[in-house]
């Protein structure tokens, strides 16, 4: 029966813990019969709708005809919904409706001419065609057979839905033209939408509206940019139930990161009120990343979470006037707090997983999905309404590595989300207004307090975007990282700053923070094709202390992280000292401020220090996922801790703080035991709970074995066992006692990390810290080195690895040559060395293994000339 399907996408029943599932059959007759339909919607409904499809009855075959945002909406509904995600129904209106309007008046014609030499450069000829073409759609109207059948499906739309039955229901109309949401070009925002359409005329008037939304300049100009025929584009509409997602939160999910590229990660944000909030750059919204392998696998598969400010809410208008939606101030108190749960965020990543993995079975290859969701504030059940194609990153290959370094520039004038990896100079224009932005000029830094599609034409200009306003996820991220323009949204005071005519530099080239600095810096490009690159023999690994920047380091070729300074993440991303959290009664009362503000959305400060130190932490290990990531245990010293807030009431005064109360001596003291253990329990929450079992542990400083048995044997009552699933606890080779008893440390430990610095500093009695003894401060000394070939022989005498940390081999040739020649089993750099490493070490090792070729032959001759040749151990090449 067609009337049943009509039904379909508008009844809805919680029948698994995904939230809603279509209605059965019986659910709808009685639905409609508790309505008494007339039945004679049934014959009406038994031709083959011509303009107007119910989505059910939708799926991506259909995208000629109803366009990208309606055949994925379909699609969804007839593949997904089995698989418990659950997307509200609704009716698409086809590319049929937009023919019937252009076949009036001659109006196909007339537009055809209107834009043929339209020039996009020129934004006031421009804006001028583009009015004109619209105006020209609005006036001709749609013809009546077209309305008549837009208001029959919107009236069986109504028939009963999530929230009311019998009545007129809200709505969400949308373009959907024929080369929109497209693997390849993603047309985002440039035509209209609609939200909280009530009623079947206003619906009609909507659904023209949309169709002359496809001469929108920035739909104009985005089709000449990217060679689309203007008449080739045809417009069609979805009108999709709406979920009271302004009494709750909405917002967008990507199932990559769309900053690095990274695929592992699926970025969720979310603020209060309907979803144009975050599409629209109106707040800035709330962020979780989700580690896709780990999903439904573990207990707790986020690695991020991060509370925007939230400025402003879209709602539901109940006062009678025209507009459909207003926006508010959002509360102060919701502001401070996340808008979703982690709960909800868990479902979303649930779901976008299905849905890029079903899109990426019907493409044929991996297709990351920029996906929107909505949570119901009647019925608290969440929902997809929109998934496209993400078609930025995902284009890119994978094997070359960009990177861009500034260098040259003073103080950051303010900070805020980075968006793409670039960087640009440039002169800045302030727009307050749209209406301003015909006086771009190409090349100038765009600066406004947040940007909407009808700023497209503006963007293309600009050489940068800075705005007050706005998350990764928002217009001007989506817009900017489309187009290559170095973005970065969210600085609160922009417009107020930066003064126009005066010169920036804008920089995201530092992970997810972004810099504007004064003046212009020296900015330099590399591109490498990683395939091209030697394979070394000797391990290449990463020294990190810095979060944000691992999903954009992800991509070097290295074998994974050799030293996390977990310190910084302590200090950078936390701040507290561990001890105040665990004793904030010992603390002043501005601390305390301090502290409980910072821990305000979690159960208590100790809960704030673990979580931040486990999402640090989890963030560099998912980025490198399932390459070994080596975790220094905190290796502050107590002039260090004391500068952490909090610091001053717990730790001691001490003449030398280089060698005094810092690593195992410190986890063992009675005083801070309390402290290690708290760390301890978050690196068990990021191996155990979030699954990531590629963290390995090291400790630092550790003077004698005893020392390491009782760290190991703690780090075993804190969950973190020796051995067990796979846990190797390494220890620093940083000492004199280090080195001389390598053999009964080899006893204790899995693994040893040459740290250059404090070996360097202890052998030759130097403060590393000393202006004064800089010259004297060398790893090429012989001291040095004699004491670096006893620790690689001592640890490959006990079938250990042993690896060094430092910036030596790179900035010295001849000293990584010196290791290769020892057999070092790895070599741990800064981001910014690792290329230049692989180079010289590849070099290096090439050099090694000429050099033994030729010992052999001269070994050989030698041999042929001595009695008894057969005895002597050589290879013969």
């Amino acid at each position: 029966m067609k009337l049943l399907t009509s039904i379909l996408f508008v009844g809805w029943t919680a029948n698994n813990s995904y939230g809603f599932a279509p209605v059965t059959p019986l659910r709808r007759i009685t639905a409609i019969a508790s309505q008494k339909v007339d039945l004679d919607l049934e014959a009406r409904s038994s031709d083959k709708t011509r303009y107007c499809i119910p989505l059910d009855e939708i799926d991506l075959n259909d995208l000629p005809k109803v366009g990208g945002k309606t055949a994925s909406l379909g699609e969804m509904i007839q593949q997904l919904t089995p698989l418990g995600v659950a997307v509200p129904g609704g009716f698409g209106v086809t590319s049929a409706a937009y023919d019937a309007v252009l076949d009036r008046f001659q109006l196909r014609e007339r537009l055809e001419l209107l834009l043929r030499d339209v020039d996009v450069n020129n934004l006031d000829d421009l804006a001028n065609r583009g009015r004109q073409a619209r105006l020209m759609i609005m006036n001709a109207g749609l013809p009546e057979e077209v309305i008549q059948e837009v208001e029959d499906a919107y009236g069986d739309m109504c028939l009963c839905n999530l929230h009311s039955c019998g009545k007129d229901c809200a709505v969400a109309v949308r373009s959907s033209a024929t080369a929109e949401d497209l693997p390849t070009a993603s047309f985002a925002g440039q035509q209209a939408s609609f939200l909280n359409v009530v009623g079947k005329n206003s619906v009609a008037n909507t659904v023209l509206e949309c169709l002359a939304s496809v001469f929108t300049d920035r739909a104009i100009a985005y089709r000449v940019h990217n060679g689309f025929d203007h008449m080739a584009v045809k417009g069609a509409v979805s009108v999709q139930l709406m979920v009271r997602s302004d009494l709750a939160s909405s917002g967008v999910a990507f199932t990559l990161d769309p900053d690095t590229g990274f695929r592992d990660a699926i970025v969720i944000t979310g603020s209060y009120g309907l979803g144009e909030s975050v599409v629209g750059g109106k707040v800035d919204p709330d962020e979780i990343q989700v580690f896709k392998p780990m999903i439904g696998k573990v207990e707790d598969p986020i690695i991020k979470r991060s509370i925007g400010r939230k400025q402003t809410k879209i709602v539901y208008t109940k006062d009678g006037s025209d507009k459909r939606i207003k926006t508010l101030l959002t509360p102060e108190a919701d502001a401070a707090k996340p808008c979703f749960t982690d709960e909800d965020a868990k479902t979303i990543a649930e779901w976008c997983l299905k849905i890029e993995e079903h899109y990426s079975k019907h493409h044929g290859h991996p297709t990351p999905m920029d996906i929107e969701w909505a949570k119901d504030g009647v019925t608290g059940e969440l929902f997809i309404v929109q998934a496209r194609p993400e078609t930025v990153r995902s284009a890119q290959k994978a094997n070359v590595l960009k990177q861009t370094q500034v260098t040259g520039h003073g103080e950051p004038v303010m900070t805020g989300s980075a968006i793409g990896s670039d960087a640009a100079s440039g002169v800045v224009r302030v727009i307050r207004d749209v209406s301003e932005i015909a006086t771009m000029k190409a090349g100038e830094i765009l600066c406004a307090d947040m940007t909407d599609p009808d700023w497209v034409p503006g963007i293309r200009l600009a050489s940068a975007v800075v705005t007050n306003r706005g998350g990764r996820t928002c217009h001007a991220a989506i817009v900017s990282r489309e187009l290559g323009v170095p973005c970065i949204v969210g600085t609160k005071d922009a417009t107020e700053k930066l003064k126009t005519g005066e010169r920036y530099t804008v920089d995201c080239s530092q992970g997810f923070t972004g810099y504007v600095y004064p003046g212009e810096a020296h900015i330099e490009r590399t591109s490498t094709d990683t395939d091209n690159l030697p394979k070394t023999k000797t391990k290449i690994k990463l020294i990190l202390g810095d979060p944000d920047s691992a999903l954009s380091l992800a991509g070097l070729p290295v074998d994974g992280v050799g030293l996390v300074r977990q310190e910084f993440v302590v200090a950078n991303h936390i701040g507290i000292h561990p001890k105040a959290v665990l004793h904030p009664e010992l603390v002043s009362p501005i601390d305390q401020d301090i502290i409980n503000d910072r821990a305000k959305n979690d159960e208590s400060p100790k809960a704030f220090f673990i979580r931040r130190l486990s999402e640090g932490i989890g963030s560099i290990a998912a980025a490198f996922y399932p390459r070994p990531v080596i975790v220094r245990l905190s290796d502050f010293k107590s002039n260090e801790y004391r500068r952490l807030i909090g610091g001053e009431n717990f730790e001691p005064d001490e003449e030398n703080p280089m060698i005094g109360l810092r690593g195992a001596s410190r986890y063992l003291s009675p005083d801070f035991r309390d402290a290690f253990e708290l760390e301890c329990e978050a690196l068990a929450h990021v191996r155990n709970k979030m699954g990531l079992t590629n963290v390995q542990l090291m400790v630092p400083f550790c003077r004698t074995p005893d020392e390491g048995r009782k760290v190991i044997e703690i780090l075993k009552e804190n969950g973190l066992e020796k051995g067990k699933d796979g846990l190797k606890v390494w220890v620093m080779c940083e000492l004199p006692s280090n080195v001389f008893a390598i053999d009964e440390f080899a006893q204790v430990f899995d693994g040893f990390s040459i740290g250059s610095n404090d070996l360097t500093q202890l052998i030759l009695g130097v403060d590393r810290d000393s202006g004064l003894l800089a010259n004297l401060f060398d790893e090429d000394n012989t001291a040095v080195k004699t004491a670096i070939t006893q620790a690689i022989k001592g640890a490959h005498r006990n079938n250990k690895e042993i690896g060094l940390c430092g910036q030596a081999p790179s900035d010295k040739p001849d000293f990584a040559s010196f290791l290769v020649d020892l057999g070092i089993d790895s070599i741990s750099l800064t981001p910014d060395s690792v290329l230049q490493a692989i180079d010289i070490v590849s070099k290096a090792e090439m050099k090694d293994s000429l050099e033994k070729e030729i010992g052999d032959v001269i070994s050989l001759e030698k041999a042929k000339d001595k009695e008894g040749a057969k005895k002597v151990g050589c290879v013969i090449i």
